[in-house]
């Protein structure tokens, strides 16, 4: 018998302590009725208010919104291709001068190429001059030699 009561016992607490439906049974109750008769008139009329407010708003505001948007659009596309069109034009501009300026640095740098060549050419017509005049004297002191030598074999 004092065995029955400690299985009873012990079957009661494990049924409080896992067994929770009877607790979520009643949460669930609670809520239903508390969104169905509290809430569901506040619901309604918060419905039926945004939908008088959206109603409202596509009947007068969308389309004067639409035609001040539509207006302001024009405005703002006329003002960009205006603005394209001088955006192109300072770039035809900057491209030539850029052209202009690369023609006259082109210019100028041949200008220098061309200095250089001439100094190298008369650097180079120094040298070979030098050298010519070199070989002249020495030539010329060879024959002066060939002389001197023809002169002593003619005269023995």
């Amino acid at each position: 018998m004092m065995m029955e009561k400690i299985v009873k016992d012990v079957g009661d607490i494990q049924s409080r302590l896992v067994d929770h439906r009877p607790v979520i049974q009643g949460e669930i109750r609670y809520f239903l009725r508390e969104f169905e008769e509290k809430r569901a008139f506040r619901e309604c009329r918060l419905l039926d208010k945004l939908n008088k407010m959206i109603s409202d708003t596509n009947a007068h505001h969308l389309p004067q919104c639409s035609e001040s948007m539509h207006d302001k659009l024009c405005d703002a596309l006329t003002r960009l291709e205006a603005a394209n069109h001088m955006t192109q034009r300072i770039q035809q501009r900057e491209l030539a001068a850029e052209k202009s300026t690369h023609l006259q640095v082109s210019l100028e740098r041949r200008r220098q190429d061309w200095d250089d060549f001439m100094k190298d050419q008369s650097h180079l017509k120094q040298e070979v001059d030098e050298e010519h005049a070199r070989a002249v004297a020495r030539l010329s002191a060879q024959y002066d030699e060939m002389k001197k030598d023809l002169v002593k074999n003619s005269s023995m």
